[in-house]
């Protein structure tokens, strides 16, 4: 037992040496109040993952149908690119980069800006050999849920980032 309370001190030591530290859980002003989600697609996973996250941040969650007085997380467009990056020897593509592309902005209930609106673009290499089609989709597949999963982590960044270091922006 005692070896192991070394060993974690021992451990702990270390990371705290060397940089590390644990990133924080996005937070979301109080003043925000309850925020709805918006993209142009009603079935957007994308919109269910932010959906999700802003709860996990502390966001009240406005019902589906308020349209005044709640601040809006909105989803410009999502765009998605498939971009062959290597052949093989007979012409056909055997490396894809996956590109994902999302703009979006944050209004208050009262249409003031919270984060301008601004797009973030995450990317993807893949293997895909000609002969392997199963696998192919499967691996694309496995990257979209990640990529989608990332987005919505790296605009939730964005947001809390936006909203402890600026004032409303006025339009």
């Amino acid at each position: 037992m005692k070896s192991h309370l070394i060993g974690f001190a021992l451990v702990a030591g270390l990371l705290s040496g060397c940089g590390f530290h644990p990133r924080n859980a996005p937070s979301l002003p109080t003043n925000l109040g309850p925020v709805r989600v918006l993209a142009n697609d009603p079935y957007s996973a994308l919109a269910d993952n932010l959906a999700d996250g802003l709860q996990r941040a502390g966001a009240e969650a406005a019902p589906a149908d308020a349209t005044t007085g709640v601040a809006t997380l909105q989803v410009i467009s999502e765009q998605w690119a498939d971009t062959p990056i290597s052949q093989d020897q007979f012409g056909r593509a055997q490396e894809f980069t996956l590109r994902y592309a999302v703009v979006f902005t944050l209004r208050r209930g009262d249409d003031s800006v919270v984060v301008p609106q601004q797009a973030v673009e995450l990317s993807r290499d893949y293997l895909a050999p000609a002969l392997d089609s199963i696998g192919k989709a499967s691996e694309r597949e496995l990257l979209v849920r990640e990529l989608r999963r990332d987005m919505a982590t790296a605009i939730l960044r964005r947001v809390d980032a936006a909203t402890k270091h600026a004032a409303p922006v006025a339009e």
